[in-house]
């Protein structure tokens, strides 16, 4: 039987027999592509390509790429764990033709490699081929029909509908007919029973789709028009997890040597047998499917947040804490223990997994500790509700309050509706949904972009940029749409050369202007997407054909440019100071300010701050100059030190940027040497997640304000304390003085309470056999009239109390009910409060024993006081 790791190294090496040149896989977390957060895969990393924005370097290509899917057609998060083949993360084994090969070989190949080197049984194959379609005159593709019959019989190669046989990128963008591979894995028996051609496409778990064959031939436009293209491409991928499941002979992918490994893991820390309990082991599949996704996402430098891409990776880990939590028993860190055994498993093949082991395990440990804290928040809310829902002799939680758990608090829903019913309460479904609803509109309304096909003045794609060496030049116009953003109208301008520089590598886009025929228009950022520089506008120029000056912001770019050197020597710095395991996580480099995202497991130092700024500060008065190389080999940028970061893509060719000792790969702007950032300062040093510190800062001219600002409130206070040459002294012996008259302030407040005390203990009278105190006193804070109330409780036994007193201009109320009064005659403080304090036009509440009220009219006090004493009379 071979194993996985043995399944994708012979995939590769038969398509490296076909001359496919195999590459990589591109790190999961997309970057600098808007239309996705995530590869969900195998071919964006190749999307350049398909639509004609890159160099095709190799025709041929394959490789095995890491993939995530959490919603749409493919995949339902928590779907995931309940079937046999469903991921989140998963592999993605795919062979690419650009413009050389298509349908013959593709097919042929496909059927090779099934068949001849994992020996499956061709009786097991099935075929499908697009069968056509009316709306966009598509006639049925007899050609991949036709390659297929050499290998099958009629009976086994079926039409397929468009939505399961015509691949689309997108709305728009290249797409044509696929043909899909299907694999019978069912026993013998069942397969006389029943036909196979009867389960394809119908969710069978033993009948599946094993391969993807995708034939690009055309380009749809935003029209909905089809247009051939002028290359046609191949696309094929082919689940690894299925494919291992297939060749292992097992009915499941998590029983394959894909996920064993970890499920074992997973059993053996938890105690539990995976096998015996159905909801176990839904759990076991979960939290072994999600590690894998979390794990994957984090090497390569996503972490966890609460917006974007981290929110899904997340939601994603939040669930599998969940399901360790309710059906594992685990309430301490679980999930990271696991880690050790996914890179043992996977960290050959992906070494990105070895080299952030340290990082991905505090990240996850973090992360577990966190929601832990949340889910028994959650249940302690829950309960609240539940007891509220009591009272009001309901059994249904609406669907706000589920709703409200979910959003603010974090707590999922499902685990809602499993405490409720076991409480004997169910949900209100329809409401929650209603909630989610509304606010999905309201994220959608937000962040919505309506794009128009592009005005085509020039084809070429080939866009120069001009910004290392200059910030203004002539140039023309290739391309232009409008596009519609959060409700306004813009439009993308593509020159065919361009000095702006378009937000990456964490250094936002320029800003500038367009001047043609005296017309200036302003360019309020610069963007890329698909290998294109946008320029936004709001305005279109009049003449679109004609030569245009484009002038970038002199002034942003020369303070940004600064920053994002200072980037660089700050890493430097900080791998000098704190050690070689520091590594670059993310960065924002804006011309008014940069911060910069490391890996590093404690709070530095104020020490160690200084450290770092007087090494930063000693690299730019040394005035180094840059040393920009390009077109560099990648293996020569090795070679001489150059940092790469984890989670970028980096081509075979790439450009150093060095300043002395400080070498790095980096496509940003510099400055031509170190002097010009001026001084550093360092204004936060945090952490933002396990394992990850961020530190923010400032260079050049904001730098020097911020030193003249200090300067200015330094002086101001010296002149308070008469410029005494010992200000620190000053001021911590003004602290000490404070610090006495606050202990003389807080003594006094004791004993004025003890006395309000005193005073109100001879006021007491009984009614109905309760002792009963209702008065107005004169303290200095509510914390005061509740402490005035508990110590009263302590020495009066069947007491009901009523304090009211107006502090700062507000009217405040407490209510104190001894609690054998409260069981006896069936009262309730809060319930009282809440009536008596509209007396003061405020409003209160609380527990059954105890309760206060604020209020807008003091006046109101007197009559609040008798309204609840109404209560006992």
């Amino acid at each position: 039987m071979m194993k996985a790791n043995d399944i994708r190294q012979a995939f590769k090496d038969f398509f490296a027999s076909k001359q496919h040149e195999i590459v990589d896989s591109a790190p999961m977390v997309v970057k600098n592509d808007p239309t996705l957060m995530f590869v969900n895969a195998g071919m964006n990393q190749f999307k350049d390509q398909f639509l004609g924005q890159k160099e095709v370097r190799f025709p041929r290509v394959a490789n095995s790429q890491k993939c995530l899917r959490v919603s749409g057609k493919h995949n339902d998060l928590e779907e995931v764990g309940h079937d046999t083949y469903h991921h989140t993360m998963f592999e993605m084994l795919g062979n690419w033709s650009f413009g050389d090969y298509f349908k013959k070989e593709a097919i042929d190949w496909a059927w090779e490699l099934l068949t001849d080197v994992f020996k499956i049984s061709p009786e097991r194959l099935y075929a499908t081929v697009f069968e056509g379609d009316s709306e966009d005159d598509l006639p049925r593709d007899d050609e991949a029909a036709k390659f297929w019959n050499a290998y099958l019989p009629e009976g086994r190669i079926l039409n397929g509908s468009k939505k399961d046989n015509f691949w689309e990128m997108g709305a728009t963008g290249p797409c044509g007919p696929c043909s899909e591979i299907h694999i019978d894995l069912r026993s013998e028996e069942e397969r006389k029973v029943t036909d196979a051609v009867e389960l394809i496409n119908q969710d069978h778990p033993q009948v599946i789709e094993i391969w993807n064959l995708v034939f690009m031939q055309f380009n749809r436009l935003d029209s909905g028009e089809l247009k051939p293209l002028p290359a046609k491409h191949v696309d094929t991928g082919m689940g690894f997890e299925r494919l291992c499941m297939a060749l292992q002979d097992k009915t499941s992918n998590y029983d394959t040597d894909v996920f064993q490994p970890i499920i074992q893991e997973i059993a053996s820390i938890s105690g539990k047998t995976y096998g015996k309990d159905e909801k176990t082991d839904i759990a076991m599949r979960v939290v072994a499917d999600h590690l894998r996704a979390v794990a994957f996402a984090i090497a390569d430098g996503q972490l966890p947040s609460n917006n974007k891409a981290g929110y899904v990776i997340r939601r994603i880990l939040r669930r599998a804490i969940r399901y360790a939590y309710t059906f594992l028993g685990q309430s301490e860190p679980f999930i990271s223990k696991l880690v050790k055994i996914v890179v043992q498993e996977m960290g050959d093949a992906f070494t990105e997994l070895k080299k952030q082991e340290d990082i991905v395990t505090k990240v996850i440990h973090e992360e577990e500790s966190t929601f832990l804290r949340t889910l028994e928040t959650g249940i302690s809310l829950l309960d609240k509700k539940m007891k509220k829902l009591k009272q009001n002799g309901s059994n249904v939680l609406d669907g706000k309050s589920v709703f409200e758990l979910y959003d603010t608090y974090g707590f999922p829903t499902d685990l809602t509706a499993l405490i409720a019913k076991e409480n004997g309460y169910t949900i209100d479904e329809k409401g929650f949904e209603a909630e989610m609803k509304e606010q999905k509109d309201r994220s959608r309304s937000a962040s919505k972009m309506e794009t128009k096909d592009w005005t085509i003045l020039n084809p070429s794609t080939d866009v120069t940029f001009k910004g290392y060496e200059s910030t203004s030049i002539k140039s023309h116009l290739l391309r232009y749409r409008k596009i519609k953003a959060k409700g306004k109208d813009l439009y993308q301008l593509v020159f065919a050369e361009t000095p702006f520089y378009a937000e990456s590598g964490g250094q936002v886009g320029d800003t500038g202007y367009i001047e043609i025929d005296g017309q200036k228009i302003s360019i309020i950022d610069t963007q890329s997407e698909n290998n294109l520089t946008m320029h936004f506008t709001k305005e279109l120029p009049e003449n679109t054909e004609a030569e245009m000056t484009l002038v970038v912001s002199e002034s942003k770019r020369r303070q940004t440019e600064a920053n994002h050197t200072a980037t660089h020597l700050l890493h430097y710095a900080l791998r000098k100071v704190l050690g070689e395991h520091v590594e670059q996580k993310g960065s924002l480099v804006e011309a008014d300010r940069f911060r910069f995202d490391f890996a590093h497991f404690e709070k530095m130092t104020r020490e160690q701050i200084e450290e770092v700024e007087d090494i930063v500060n000693s690299l730019i008065q040394q005035d180094i100059p840059l040393n920009e190389q390009r077109n560099v080999e990648m293996k020569k940028a090795e070679e001489m030190g150059a940092m790469a970061l984890f989670g970028e893509k980096y081509g075979d060719r790439v450009r150093v940027i060095q300043f002395g000792d400080s070498v790095e790969l980096c496509g940003g702007t510099h400055v031509s040497a170190t002097g010009k950032i001026g001084l550093l300062i360092v204004t936060v040093e945090t952490a933002i997640a396990a394992g990850i510190r961020r530190i923010e800062a400032i260079t050049g001219k904001k730098a020097l304000e911020m030193v003249r600002k200090q300067q200015h409130e330094l002086a101001a206070i010296g002149a308070l304390f008469n410029n005494q040459k010992n200000l620190a002294g000053a001021v911590e012996k003004l602290q000490e003085e404070h610090t006495q008259m606050q202990k003389a302030l807080e003594e006094y407040a004791k004993e004025k309470a003890m006395s309000v005390k005193n005073d109100l203990l001879k006021q007491k009278e009984q009614i109905n056999d309760i002792n009963v105190i209702a008065a107005k006193v004169d303290v200095d804070n509510a914390g005061h009239l509740k402490d005035l109330s508990f110590q009263l409780k302590n020495e009066v036994d069947n007491l009901f109390l009523v304090l009211g007193s107006a502090i700062n201009g507000k009217a405040n109320l407490s209510i104190m009910i001894s609690e054998n009064l409260v069981k006896e005659k069936d009262l309730h403080a809060g319930n009282i409060i809440r009536e008596a304090a509209k007396e003061m036009k405020g409003g209160g509440g609380g527990q059954p024993f105890f309760a206060s009220a604020g209020g807008k009219d003091p006046e109101g006090i007197q009559n609040a006081i008798d309204k609840a004493l109404t209560y006992v009379k």
